[in-house]
């Protein structure tokens, strides 16, 4: 009974947060702005960080960019950042400004105004059809709607086979590696893992392992509403991460891991198979926590007995996450995307 009360009140919070704001057109009385929308999410959230930094990449070249969040004066403090901000019942939107639109919103996305060139912004294609009504198009019919962005080629092809009429664009992630990057020693016996990532799996996974003694001498170390700082710095004590990782947009966890130099062991939440390499980390199967244990109790075991291999690997893992997503090529991306669509009429 307490459970059913629980769960009702969640998926109506979780449709509260996908409603839009009011938001206000006009006419244009000037050059065209990219407004960001976002929602008034205080705590960590890797989609959320993606739009500020979107945003400033594109205000660092002289972009007129802002996020719009739902309420004036909001701004997210998990992180530092003095990224342009408003609040949606502080701007007018006309038909020279590009609205970007996380897919959140996708069950009322009908409900936009006409006036402004609407893109949206879908990091995850895996919830673009959550709580839309008998299993429509989110994008049928959408105002102003002029193609969709994924941030993973794995979201790309879903994106594009459900919606064939729609062009869609990778922006790609950026791993900071001026907040992310290896400890200058190797690190002390500790597994790290996001307990909010399938909790379920990490309980069993932890279990098998306790009851076989191969947890004897090792921290698991969970990771749970911390700031960017204060993750990368729990990651960089760490040799080893799990990724409980589950049909992610991108999987931001297992890459910032890796950047610090973590050998990731776990689940590739299908989109991180393009940076869960086999040479320098250990995808395993979907949902297989079995598999998932034996993998993570051999790697505990080689780090135990030598750690300099596993270290290599952590390393070398870094430096392709740092090499493929570094910020310049999500900003050359954005800038490609947006400029021209700035000046289309």
């Amino acid at each position: 009974m307490i459970k059913d009360v629980m769960r009702r009140a969640l998926v109506a919070r979780e449709r509260r947060a996908r409603r839009l704001p009011r938001l206000r057109t006009g006419p244009a009385t000037g050059p065209g702005r990219l407004y960001f929308l976002c929602p008034d999410h205080a705590a960590p959230s890797g989609g959320v960080r993606m739009i500020y930094r979107c945003v400033d990449a594109l205000a660092a070249e002289q972009v007129p960019a802002t996020v719009l969040h739902h309420r004036a004066g909001f701004r997210c403090r998990w992180f530092a950042n003095d990224t342009p901000v408003t609040g949606a019942d502080r701007a007018t939107l006309t038909p020279r400004d590009v609205l970007v639109v996380p897919e959140i919103y996708g069950p009322s996305l009908r409900g936009l105004p006409e006036g402004p060139k609407v893109v949206v912004f879908n990091q995850n294609a895996y919830l673009t059809f959550q709580h839309v009504p008998g299993g429509r198009s989110p994008y049928h019919q959408v105002p102003g709607l002029r193609g969709l962005l994924a941030v993973s080629q794995d979201n790309a092809a879903y994106l594009r086979f459900a919606f064939p009429e729609l062009p869609v664009t990778v922006i790609p992630p950026v791993v900071d590696p001026a907040v992310f990057f290896p400890a200058a020693e190797p690190p002390g016996r500790r597994v790290a893992y996001m307990p909010r990532k399938r909790p379920e799996d990490a309980e069993q996974l932890f279990a098998m392992l306790r009851a076989r003694g191969a947890l004897d001498g090792w921290e698991p170390v969970p990771i749970h509403a911390r700031s960017e700082a204060e993750t990368a710095a729990l990651l960089r004590s760490c040799p080893i991460f799990v990724s409980l990782s589950r049909r992610e947009g991108f999987g931001l966890p297992p890459a910032e891991a890796m950047l610090s130099g973590c050998y990731v062991v776990g689940y590739t939440g299908l989109a991180g198979r393009e940076f869960m390499l086999p040479e320098f980390s250990r995808p395993v199967p979907e949902d297989d926590v079995l598999a998932l244990a034996v993998a993570l109790a051999d790697v505990m075991e080689r780090y135990a007995k030598d750690p300099g291999p596993v270290r290599a690997d952590g390393l070398r893992a870094a430096e392709h996450v740092r090499r493929t997503y570094a910020p310049d090529r999500q900003r050359r991306e954005l800038l490609r995307y947006f400029t021209p669509l700035l000046e289309q009429e």
